[in-house]
């Protein structure tokens, strides 16, 4: 969200954009760093069975070659492709590096596309989930990436670049559904002091909310900010900036204690 906006009002709309993608940048980074010193780092030396010292719901399964060949393929990639739809928000990439921007685009494309059908593999028929509801949640998000994506590469081979350019960003927050699940359950959990409403098995009224919204909400802030973007008002542009600040405010939150609960310790 750091494209560039109508003149009234738009300074402060286009600054908070800006703010919200620092301030995600800095924490998919950290995401990344953890990836790597932990899962790259256990894979490189042959300890497998370490991907388990962090805790998730189903890593290295003795026996289980080909399941764990598709979780780490499915970890690593993530790296990847975080650090991928990073660097296709840059503008002056855009502009300055158009071979850069269009490869890493198309690669980008690729992996969610594998990550998205490997996730829905790996929730169905490993299976890698907590309860019915959060492979729910996860599937949606899956079939959500498969079609923003599509379109996405449809658009761009059709030069419809502005149509390509939306859908785009609407296909990165889909892909970071992972990213803000955890960093919404870190910023709940510091706001409620102990994390009221969520439940061990991810069943509680809070845990549906931070599952179906980890997409639903980046997707609704991202439309207002289009809707900012094409207003003339100056106070809708105003009220869209504000609501992107408060949400970049709890994002900050949430990467710090994801930093300091969920990741640190693996760096």
């Amino acid at each position: 969200m750091t494209q560039q906006t109508t003149p009234a009002g738009g300074t402060l709309l286009q600054r908070s954009g800006l703010i919200w993608y620092l301030t995600a940048a800095a924490g998919q980074l950290a995401f990344i760093w953890m990836i790597i010193a932990h899962y790259g780092r256990k894979t490189m030396s042959g300890n497998y069975q370490g991907w388990n010292d962090k805790p998730i719901i189903k890593g290295y399964v003795e026996g289980d070659e080909a399941g764990n060949l598709l979780f780490i393929v499915h970890v690593l990639l993530a790296a990847v492709i975080t650090l991928g739809g990073l660097l296709q928000l840059i503008p002056v990439i855009r502009r300055r590096l158009p071979w850069l921007h269009r490869w890493n685009g198309r690669t980008f494309i690729v992996i969610a596309y594998i990550l998205a059908i490997g996730g829905l593999w790996m929730t169905w028929m490993r299976p890698t989930y907590l309860s019915i509801i959060s492979a729910v949640a996860v599937s949606v998000d899956g079939v959500l990436i498969l079609i923003f994506a599509t379109l996405t590469w449809r658009l761009a081979i059709k030069r419809q670049i502005e149509a390509h350019r939306k859908w785009a960003m609407r296909t990165f927050m889909v892909v970071n559904g992972v990213w803000f699940l955890r960093i919404g359950i870190m910023g709940w959990v510091l706001i409620s002091q102990g994390g009221a409403g969520l439940t061990k098995d991810m069943s509680g009224p809070l845990d549906i909310l931070l599952q179906f919204g980890a997409f639903l909400i980046p997707l609704s802030v991202l439309e207002l900010y289009f809707l900012a973007q094409r207003s003339q008002h100056r106070l809708t542009k105003r009220l869209v900036s504000v609501l992107v600040l408060f949400w970049t405010a709890f994002m900050a939150l949430g990467i710090g204690g994801a930093v300091a609960f969920m990741w640190g310790p693996y760096m």
